[in-house]
Order: C-alpha cells, then structure tokens, then sequence
C-alpha cells in the first residue's frame, strides 16, 4: 500500500514539474515579443481631433519665437512668442517681451531665423510690433476675430513656445470675460480674457485663438504663485489689439490720454481717509492747469478728483479708463473737492504721451 502510495505521489510530482516547465517553457517562447510587435489598426480621427490638428496646421504657420537681448553684453535678453499681423511682415507680440531690447529676432515656423526692428510698443496695453527684416518665408497673417461674440466655456487654443519648447498647442475654454489686467504705470487693460488653457513663460505674445482658427486674444500672463500654469492664464482681446497695432505700426506710438496731473499714490490717500484722487503736481500750461486745478501746497491737500463725469473714481486705473473712453481731445467733467466745497470742473483730454 505504501509503495503504491509512492508511486501515486511522485506521478503527481513529476506530472506538476512537466506543467510548471512546459508554462514557463510557452510564457518564455510562445509569448515572448522579441520581434517588432505589429501595429493594430485603428478608426479615423474624431471630428474634434481632426478639427484641431486643422486649426494647429492652418495657425501654427503664423506664430513665431521672439528673442530679445538687452543691452548690456551680460544682459540676459527676454524670450516669447508673436504672430504674423501682416504680409509686410510685422508682426505683434508683448511689450514685456521686447522691453529695452537692443537687438530682436524671430525664429519662424521653418526654421529660419530673422532680425527684426522695433517698430512701436505701448506699454499701457502690454503691446509690441516688430517687423521681420529679409525673410524668405511666405508671411500668413492671422485671420482675425472680435471680443464682442465671446462667450465663457467656448473653446479655445494658445500656440506658443512655452519654455522655450516651440510650436507648441494647449487648449481650454473661456473662464471669464471682462477681467481687467494691470499694466504699466498704475494702468489697467480692461476686458481681458480669462482662460485655462496651459500658458507658461513663453507662450507670452502667442495668439488665442477660437475653434475656427481666428485671432481673439494675445496671450499676455498667467496667476500663478510657482510661475507655471495654474488653468488662469489672460489674454489682451482682439478688439483692443485691432486698434492698439494699427496706431502703433503707423506712428510707432499710441496717444495717452491725461490732463497733466499727478496723484498721490492710492495707498497714501487711504491713509489720510481721502476718498478720490489726490492731485499731488500739475503740469505747468496743462489741461488742468488752465482749468485751475492745484496739487499738493506744503502738508495741504488742495485738490481731490472724486468723479469723472458723474461716476466716481477712486483708482488712477478707473480715472485713465475713463479719460480713454472720452478720448483725447474729449471733454471730461470733473467732480473736485477741495476745502470741503464740491465743484464741477471741464478739462479738455490731452495726449501725455
């Protein structure tokens, strides 16, 4: 009985390494993958990928590197993006990206580096225009869209060269509109776009564009504590860069509309409780000056600007946006406090550029 027992034991012994060495022997061979694997078949693109690679091939064409060294021969020269405005070859990007650059160039979608002039900036709207010097490469502007028609959760898509990694697309929606970006100077671009699409250092001075390839915004910052993309990017819209480029590429300059004053800083009105505008100087045969306007005497605070034609201003960035919806040459009623007595005083707006 024994030895039958034996018998059995070492059959089911033997039986158990024959399986255990024919799997291993079938997952060593049999299923080994040690020949290029073939390549399984696959459906279409989406409609929505087919429509994006469409708009990446149409757009991308159009979007250029910039680099800009400063003037110093250690100075570390800025870096972003830029578009194609016009078959003259100028093409627009931010003014941060180009500031104090002694020398510019735009690395182009082939490949082909070119020098590029300054032609005009407007630091109020954090907007440049440079123009490429001796390209060989066919120029294909943008075709551009308006900000009016925009509605929060459409999409859209930025290209750019983010960190220096070029043509590069990232895509989101619309999170808000209306968004006011500050500038230069206490300054304030309004109607800003808010979107989530990937934007990081680099992508500065890149087209936003809408699902059908036009142009609704210049990518322009992103809020972020790390510096890297946090899904709230900003775009300067279309409208306002359809007015601002055209200024600059004709006179290399945009008007800036004032009325010769200066104020105290925001923060030292609120620490003496003044509410309004502190004018601190006035400029001597100024706008203001003529209309009898008076800034700071000694420790006296003569005159505080509280309301610009009937709507109050408590910021230099409210008082500029409203002095620029007037317009230079406009007339602006001011509501004047000084001494405790309310007054009206017309000044005309003036260029203070």
């Amino acid at each position: 009985m024994n030895s039958r027992f034996g018998r059995y034991a070492l059959i089911w012994i033997l039986l158990i390494l024959t399986i255990y060495v024919a799997d291993g022997f079938v997952r060593n061979t049999l299923f080994t993958e040690d020949e290029p694997r073939p390549i399984a078949p696959r459906g279409s693109l989406t409609e929505l990928e087919t429509s994006t690679v469409r708009l990446f091939e149409n757009t991308a064409p159009s979007v250029v590197y910039i680099f800009a060294q400063g003037s110093g021969s250690g100075e570390q020269g800025g870096a972003g993006s830029g578009f194609i405005w016009d078959r003259a070859g100028h093409v627009v990007t931010n003014h941060h990206v180009i500031a104090n650059a002694q020398r510019i160039a735009a690395r182009l979608d082939t490949g082909e580096v070119v020098t590029a002039r300054l032609v005009g900036s407007a630091p109020d709207y954090d907007l440049a225009v440079v123009r490429l010097l001796e390209a060989r490469t066919t120029r294909r502007p943008i075709p551009l869209g308006d900000s009016k028609s925009l509605k929060v959760g459409q999409s859209v898509f930025a290209i750019g060269n983010p960190f220096g990694l070029s043509r590069t697309l990232t895509s989101g929606i619309i999170s808000a509109l209306d968004r006011r970006l500050p500038t230069a100077d206490n300054r304030e671009v309004a109607g800003v776009i808010q979107t989530d699409a990937a934007i990081n250092p680099g992508n500065s001075g890149g087209p936003l564009v809408d699902s059908a390839g036009r142009l609704i915004g210049v990518n322009t910052a992103i809020l972020s504590e790390s510096g890297s993309s946090a899904g709230i990017g900003f775009a300067v819209p279309v409208d306002v860069v359809n007015r601002i480029v055209p200024q600059l590429i004709k006179d290399g300059r945009v008007p800036r509309p004032g009325i010769g004053i200066t104020v105290l800083p925001e923060e030292l009105a609120a620490r003496i409780g003044v509410e309004g505008l502190v004018v601190a100087d006035v400029l001597p045969g100024g706008a203001a000056a003529k209309a009898g306007l008076a800034g700071v005497t000694g420790q006296r605070v003569v005159d505080v600007i509280t309301q610009v034609d009937g709507e109050p201003v408590h910021t230099l960035a409210a008082f500029a946006a409203a002095l620029d919806r007037i317009g230079i040459g406009g007339k602006a009623n001011l509501t004047v406090l000084r001494d405790g007595n309310r007054r009206t005083v017309t000044v005309t707006v003036i260029d203070i550029s």
